[in-house]
């Protein structure tokens, strides 16, 4: 599994973005430095920055059978594109009360579960198992 956005458990760098530890949910000081010598901040992709993991992450959803989208406005890019590396035979879950399949390229395959997550990741399991 790849963490598109980072590890909030972790962190790194604020110069280099290397020198990743594990910290768990501890809080990150002002003045707490990493080996390198600069300000550890966490290990995580804020808004505006490169999201360095997109191109593999394209490459695997170009790979797979299904893809799952859960909770998401579909308007926050580069990750909201992923969608657009699948073939259009590839069924698109979207599990979200509200319907986003227009902000979806046309001519992709999208089954739209109108409900929250706990609820329909269990219709999406039910609907899995049927498919057996």
């Amino acid at each position: 599994m790849i963490h598109l956005h980072g590890e909030i458990t972790k962190a790194c760098s604020v110069e280099r973005k290397n020198n990743v530890k594990d910290i768990g949910f501890q809080d990150i000081l002002p003045g707490q430095l990493c080996k390198d010598g600069h300000q550890l901040r966490p290990f995580i992709v804020w808004f505006r920055e490169d999201v360095p993991l997109i191109p593999l992450a394209a490459d695997i959803v170009s790979t797979v059978d299904i893809v799952l989208v859960i909770g998401t406005s579909l308007e926050v890019y580069p990750a909201a594109g992923l969608v657009n590396f699948t073939s259009d035979e590839v069924p698109i879950y979207m599990i979200d009360p509200e319907s986003l399949a227009d902000k979806l390229p046309l001519g992709k395959k999208v089954i739209h579960i109108g409900e929250k997550a706990t609820y329909g990741m269990k219709e999406f399991k039910r609907q899995m198992e049927f498919l057996r």
